[in-house]
């Protein structure tokens, strides 16, 4: 726990996440034959008026997290709470009315609103559902239109007539609907172009100042959430590898893998760009399938393969590295964790 976070309460709190999906054979019977182990063992605290990013490869796992946190799909292990309330505990009522308070803004923009709706029905239909649209709801959609930037006379349009741009604020208005407390942003601009990004992720800091919001942000580009994150955690197939406030994980990154990320993000001044240190991670992702044993990036580590003796080759193999806090709420799971300043 961190200095601005020390004596809060979790708004939204994970402990020791587990999602498996299973692998059928073929034929009639299609038994189940293994799993894929898309989250192990994640844990996470998000607290009121903060932003914890998720950030990693694609197929880490990430998404899937952010999922079972909102309970979209269901746990194979572990615990998610609200508030202190456990969302396994639930019956399907009181579910509904927590989804008031947790909402998810999807990746695609286009394919996350029915495009056969007009903007103002998409924006209304969480208020529809939940049986709020009738006392104000029309005027509410105009409002929310304008808070994020959209205008109200353009509800009647379809989602086709907007940019990318816009239909993300469309779908942040749709989230935004029913006063949520928490925001799930799945990778919310990876798929806008770069001058649109800025402007979307501006709108999120504004409206999280405006109307307190704690935000989830998933995300595979580091560059991005160093601007909007305030803690950030790093996940290597399935696994949260370091979890430390954003700027300090910047700029003393302690596990490989981070330190691959940071060192591959483009510096602005030439000169900088040809002379800082580069680490380069090779090879596949293993397949989350069949996990290597161990430290689960050992098969990618540079340290692993040019650092190591045989006997600090050996620990990475058979013993799996416990996320452990080395000080300034900085935990890394790496057995020879070190330090650097990349940027």
């Amino acid at each position: 726990m961190s200095e601005a976070t020390a004596g809060k309460t979790p708004v939204l709190s994970a402990q020791n996440l587990v999602k498996h999906f299973p692998i059928r054979g073929g034929g009639l019977i299609r038994r189940i034959s293994g799993a894929v182990q898309a989250v192990s063992d994640v844990s996470f605290d998000i607290y009121p008026h903060e932003t914890l990013a998720l950030v990693g490869e694609s197929g880490c796992g990430k998404s899937t997290t952010a999922r079972v946190a909102l309970a979209l799909q269901p746990l194979t292990g572990g615990k998610v709470t609200y508030e202190g309330k456990d969302l396994a505990t639930m019956g399907k009522r009181e579910l509904q009315r927590l989804r008031r308070s947790m909402q998810i803004v999807f990746q695609d923009p286009y394919a996350s609103v029915d495009p056969r709706l007009p903007v103002n029905e998409i924006i209304a239909e969480p208020l529809r559902i939940h049986g709020l649209y009738e006392n104000g709801g029309k005027q509410q959609v105009r409002d929310l239109m304008k808070t994020v930037g959209l205008r109200p006379e353009h509800g009647n349009r379809f989602p086709h007539e907007f940019s990318g741009g816009q239909r993300q604020r469309i779908g942040i208005a749709r989230a935004l609907a029913l006063k949520p407390k928490v925001l799930v942003l799945d990778e919310p601009v990876s798929a806008l172009d770069v001058s649109i990004q800025a402007g979307v992720l501006n709108l999120l800091k504004d409206l999280q100042a405006e109307l307190g919001l704690s935000y989830l942000f998933v995300s595979h580009d580091l560059s991005v959430v160093r601007h909007v994150a305030d803690r950030i955690a790093v996940m290597y197939l399935g696994k949260i590898v370091e979890t430390a406030p954003s700027e300090e994980l910047f700029q003393t990154p302690a596990h490989p893998y981070t330190q691959a990320l940071i060192s591959a993000i483009p510096v602005p001044d030439p000169r900088k760009e040809r002379t800082r240190q580069r680490i380069v991670i090779t090879g596949d992702v293993p397949s989350p399938a069949n996990p290597p044993s161990g430290c689960r990036f050992r098969t990618r580590c540079p340290k692993f393969a040019n650092e190591l003796d045989d006997a600090g080759r050996e620990k990475c193999k058979t013993e799996e590295p416990a996320l452990i806090d080395r000080g300034h709420a900085h935990p890394v799971a790496c057995h020879f964790a070190e330090s650097l300043q990349l940027i």
